[in-house]
């Protein structure tokens, strides 16, 4: 199990970049954008860098969403190996039978 603090910071980052994912694509696009003169991106840039860190995209972590783990995840599920395996175990997972030879 993960520490708390780690899974809440997660997902505080998740809802920062809920709220600033559409500012962040514009002022991406102006910066980006060659036919606009070289003050105006640059002034977006500066508003880019002015908004939380946290709000990007790619501060986010894959975390299971049962125990946590930001390891051996498994996108489609949303979670860990560990607790897929453990999830099969009980017969919690339809059509996931325990292997054993």
């Amino acid at each position: 199990m993960a520490k708390k603090s780690a899974i809440e910071k997660n997902k505080s980052r998740g809802k920062l970049v809920q709220r600033d994912a559409g500012k962040r694509e514009r002022l991406k696009a102006i910066a980006s954008d060659k036919d606009l003169p070289l003050e105006e991106q640059f002034k977006a840039r500066l508003k880019l860098s002015e908004l939380p860190r946290n709000g990007a995209k790619v501060r986010l972590r894959n975390r299971c969403e049962i125990s946590g783990r930001p390891r051996g995840y498994y996108r489609k599920l949303k979670m860990s190996r560990i607790a897929l395996r453990d999830l099969g175990s009980i017969g919690q997972i339809p059509g996931m039978v325990k292997s054993s030879w």
